[in-house]
């Protein structure tokens, strides 16, 4: 994408992913800053953030470029986390790094580089297109080269008008091709290996954590009869489709099949399991009514131009499966959308976030109601 403005913040969160970005705009003439935003942690972890802090600065340092920390974690704490624990006492199943991304990356880091006359760039996989420069409304969000790597389900909340200052460098990179330019490069983060989860968590589990923070109570694992078969540590602390994280005490020695969490009783705390992974469909609401609603919207297009004929692709969670839908434009609600399933197979968790795609344009999302 052409643009004039040559200034560029880089969020460097020690990782080769974000290295690499920095690297690739220096070669091609930004006037580049690493950025290194420091996040809330609980007290009673020992995260590696300071680690990954100082790796920041170590690339920075050889790629002779300026450092800066910037410390968003008052926002982080109230825009992240309490939304996270707030929608798990709700016993939904929020996504945090989405939003992490609509308001710390692309939201309080954007801002900061503004004021500076700077555009951001990061580390994500994902693709910004333009189809008539200087048109805002011909910006889209896009899968990048790297289909298996695609991030744009935990991007769709980025705001269109936003999109003109954003820089994806890996968009036409896989990742093979990403962790040679670092090792050709000697980049000091080369070789270091990805990160996974919510950052802050650092060596502990999102169950651990959501346990410490929440303080739930256990309850019984009942099967489709309803007979008691083992505990859990709470009905909050797991998703529909789920296969770890409680216990089975009563199983015959012949049994191996695994269990799955396929209904969940909110009121009375009980976790019911089957092991027939057709029953997590059968028994899902929301396929049962082949239709849900999406609240929360973000829109890369006019909702007024939706084709309700068309059939769009949704995905329901990171890396998953992309299902036939059809779109309903309600006039008179907002930030509102009902989505039409069209797939005789289809799971989607309230509280979790589904992306409308056009091919590989994204062109709007919202949260499972």
């Amino acid at each position: 994408m052409k643009n004039t403005n040559k200034k560029v913040y880089v969020g460097l969160s020690g990782g080769v992913d974000s290295a690499v970005s920095a690297y690739l705009l220096k070669h091609d003439g930004y006037d580049v800053t690493g950025v290194f935003i420091k996040t809330w942690q609980p007290n009673y972890i020992e995260c590696t953030w300071k680690n990954d802090r100082l790796d920041a600065m170590r690339i920075c340092a050889q790629l002779d470029i300026s450092f800066k920390t910037l410390d968003l974690e008052k926002e982080y704490k109230e825009q992240v986390i309490d939304y996270m624990l707030s929608e798990y006492k709700k016993n939904n199943t929020p996504n945090p790094d989405i939003m992490c991304n609509k308001y710390i990356k692309f939201d309080g880091f954007l801002e900061f580089a503004r004021a500076s006359g700077a555009r951001i760039a990061t580390g994500h996989y994902a693709k910004i297109s333009q189809n008539i420069p200087g048109k805002n409304e011909n910006i889209f969000l896009e899968i990048p080269k790297d289909k298996n790597k695609d991030q744009t389900y935990f991007l769709y909340q980025i705001q269109k008008e936003n999109l003109k200052d954003i820089i994806f460098p890996l968009s036409s990179l896989e990742k093979s091709e990403v962790r040679k330019i670092a090792l050709d490069n000697n980049l000091y983060v080369a070789d270091k290996k990805e990160s996974m989860g919510i950052c802050m968590l650092g060596e502990i589990s999102i169950k651990d954590f959501l346990i410490k923070e929440l303080h739930p109570e256990s309850g019984d694992v009942c099967n489709e009869s309803g007979k008691i078969i083992g505990t859990h540590d709470s009905v909050i602390l797991y998703t529909i489709g789920e296969r770890h994280g409680f216990e089975v005490t009563k199983k015959s020695k012949e049994d191996n099949l695994p269990h799955f969490v396929y209904a969940k009783d909110f009121k009375k705390n009980i976790l019911y399991v089957t092991q027939d992974e057709n029953k997590i469909i059968q028994n899902n609401n929301l396929n049962n009514k082949n239709s849900f609603v999406l609240k929360d919207l973000n829109s890369f297009i006019d909702l007024s131009k939706i084709n309700e004929n068309k059939i769009y692709e949704c995905m329901t969670r990171y890396r998953g499966d992309k299902y036939k839908v059809k779109l309903n434009v309600e006039s008179d609600q907002i930030n509102i959308m009902p989505i039409e399933n069209l797939s005789q197979k289809f799971l989607a968790v309230p509280g979790q976030s589904a992306v409308i795609y056009d091919n590989d344009k994204v062109i709007l999302g919202g949260v499972i109601r």
